[in-house]
């Protein structure tokens, strides 16, 4: 067993990092860094809480550290990370500027330790049944994709996902994982468009983004708002033979921060109710069930390339491209004109 040190317990560690890591047998959650002793200690007795990094760090025992903190201590945590000689899997985002990322990849390069960035939504239920659909032919050919991850959230929260400055803002929060996704299906675009804008009143951070990736004659749009009491659908995705539209979001997540385990029986199944929907040229609609969401295989991953040298489950240059995607949107937004990937 490998064995893991977490840096965070807030939202991420507690819903995502410490159950996941604790289902895959491979992996052995040894210890957490944070204040919140009491709750870690009821779920994870057999974890030892930690008050400092450094002091994680340097135990010679924990082979693999996942960084799960606000968005703006990626890098500098990391970057101790690997230096200390450990396996290292970053929270999306990978880091706030792609500088950053580049150094943290040729920091692990340099010290032959992993390097992997938690793009976890690859194992969505309806994105792994969209991209069965895609593989299998049964859209025709992409003409437009659109993917959209939209909120009802009119208010400010003392957060630091809305404190202004790099890491903040819906761009930074929520564009990862779709930007992850729709270059896991397509590759690299020719162009990126963005628009992002404020429009809550107050707001010191982005809160509604469009991009559009420009990949030949098809076009891949990428949205989030925070204003929005009826969302959009997740997925609307047309083909030259088919369209598939999916509302709703993978259970994993709900089931997760309210307590559920990885490796419940029912735990990534969703209900059928909110099953995609097939609409064939003809007009006729047949529902598709959704694949059963997994995020325990990024992890398994993780254990499997530490173990024996295979590549990680997200390569730190896919998350890479990702940032470079970010950074093009803000400066589409700022000039109003379309830009060139490469």
């Amino acid at each position: 067993m490998i064995r893991t040190g977490l840096i965070g317990y807030g939202l991420g560690g507690m819903a995502f990092h410490a159950p996941l890591i604790d289902a895959v047998p491979e992996l052995e959650l040894a210890a957490i860094v944070t204040s919140r002793v009491g709750p870690v200690q009821e779920r994870y007795p057999q974890a030892q809480v930690v008050s400092d990094v450094a002091t994680l760090l340097a135990d010679p025992g924990i082979g693999l550290v996942v960084v799960s903190t606000p968005n703006d201590t990626h890098f500098p945590l990391a970057r101790a990370a690997l230096e200390a000689g450990k396996h290292v899997v970053i929270d999306k985002p990978f880091a706030n500027a792609v500088a950053e990322a580049e150094s943290l990849i040729g920091l692990a390069e340099a010290r032959g330790t992993l390097l992997s960035v938690f793009h976890n939504r690859r194992w969505d239920g309806d994105f792994l049944t969209l991209r069965n659909l895609i593989d299998q032919g049964k859209l025709g050919e992409i003409t437009l994709y659109e993917a959209r991850w939209d909120r009802f959230r009119p208010g400010l929260r003392d957060s630091w996902h809305e404190t202004a400055g790099p890491g903040g803002g819906n761009l930074i929060d929520l564009g990862p994982h779709l930007i992850d996704q729709a270059l896991t299906l397509f590759g690299d675009p020719e162009k990126v468009a963005g628009d992002i804008i404020a429009q809550r009143e107050g707001s010191l951070v982005d809160d509604y983004f469009e991009l559009t990736l420009h990949y030949g004659g098809m076009r891949a749009i990428l949205s989030s708002a925070s204003i929005v009491p009826a969302p959009r659908p997740r997925f609307a995705v047309h083909g030259t033979q088919a369209s598939f539209v999916k509302y709703g979001i993978d259970p994993q997540e709900a089931r997760l921060r309210a307590g559920g385990r990885a490796d419940d029986p029912g735990h990534g199944v969703e209900d059928p109710a909110h099953y995609g929907v097939l609409v064939s040229s003809d007009g006729s609609k047949q529902p598709v069930p959704s694949e059963r969401g997994d995020y325990r295989r990024f992890y398994a991953g993780v254990a499997q390339a530490i173990e024996t040298q295979a590549p990680p489950p997200v390569p730190p240059v896919d998350a890479l491209a990702g940032l470079r995607i970010i950074e093009l949107a803000r400066q589409s937004a700022a000039e109003g004109r379309t830009l060139p990937f490469r």
